[in-house]
């Protein structure tokens, strides 16, 4: 066992408390042990003692709404207790929206025919479930190539080699990640808190400009090969739509931290995956048939279209 592994078998056990304080399990209130959504049409209360059954059967002791929309009541169509009384399952009538956060409201709760009082918590999904829905996006479901059609110009002039297109997919990703979160920390600490919002995209595109720069100099150095086959395609990630793209989106969303750089990760990421799989069929269409006139690049939009109807298949994936 080499010393890689045994770092990751190391740091594996450390990063579950970790997600378990990231995922968001604290309810709100003591007699509330936990609040989720059970599925598209059932939110699961788990209560820290029994209630009263009489009390459950009452939809009127129910409330039930999107935080954005605090006037439109979600109409609710039954309750349904557990045999111990200390989990309730609350039904609605239509799919809940599970992407917003809800408030459910809980009027005069009675426990053991002790009063509880009202309750108020909210409902959403698990903070790592979030982060992990933003990751699969950005990769897979909204891949920015397959599905937004942006960065063409790097994807077809760099998806001929598959060691090109690796190195070029990993030095995107970093380049994105550091860039996104520059532009983060710029807009949340110094463009909002200054009304300076119109200025965002030629703040963004500085940063965009200062992270190529930074890269190119660093690769010159460290593998002047590498360096060498991207030619002027590292300097076209300046111009890449997709890394000013996910700044733009950070801000339009008001994501935090960790949200932005897993949205920034999985762009950079979903990116790498669209150069590998376009530049092994490409290493394969140079020993088939194909037809003088589709040769070169006319046949590599075809195979970019293909592959766009097949990321289609994941278009409305829902996770978690």
């Amino acid at each position: 066992m080499n010393k890689r592994t045994l770092k990751l078998i190391v740091l594996i056990p450390l990063l579950i408390p970790v997600l378990l304080l990231m995922s968001g399990c604290k309810s709100e209130h003591p007699f509330i042990k936990k609040v989720s959504f059970k599925d598209a049409r059932h939110i699961q209360v788990v209560f820290a003692g029994p209630v009263d059954s009489q009390w459950a059967e009452k939809l009127s002791n129910f409330s039930l709404y999107e935080e954005p929309d605090p006037d439109i009541l979600i109409p609710l169509k039954g309750a349904h207790l557990s045999h111990n009384g200390t989990v309730l399952n609350i039904e609605v009538e239509e799919d809940l929206n599970r992407d917003e956060p809800h408030i459910l409201t809980l009027k005069d709760v009675v426990s053991e025919g002790r009063p509880i009082g009202t309750i108020i918590v909210g409902v959403k999904k698990l903070y790592f479930g979030i982060l992990f829905s933003i990751l699969m996006g950005a990769m897979v479901i909204n891949n920015f190539v397959f599905t937004k059609y942006l960065g063409l110009c790097v994807f077809f002039g760099t998806s001929k080699r598959r060691s090109t297109a690796v190195g070029m997919g990993i030095t995107f990703t970093i380049v994105i990640v550091a860039a996104s979160m520059m532009s983060w920390f710029m807009y949340q600490f110094i463009l909002k808190p200054y009304h300076l919002d119109f200025l965002q995209i030629i703040v963004f595109i500085g940063l965009v400009s200062l992270s190529v720069q930074a890269v190119d100099t660093i690769l010159r150095k460290v593998n002047p090969i590498l360096f060498k086959a991207f030619g002027v395609y590292l300097v076209l990630v300046i111009a890449n739509c997709i890394i000013l793209a996910v700044p733009l989106i950070l801000a339009d969303n008001e994501y935090d931290a960790l949200e932005s750089f897993f949205l920034a990760l999985g762009a950079g990421l979903g990116f790498l995956i669209a150069l590998f799989l376009m530049a092994s069929v490409r290493e394969r269409l140079e020993l088939a048939n194909v037809p003088p006139t589709f040769r070169g690049l006319p046949i590599a939009f075809v195979v970019a279209g293909l592959f766009a109807l097949a990321f289609m298949g994941f278009s409305g994936m829902s996770i978690f």
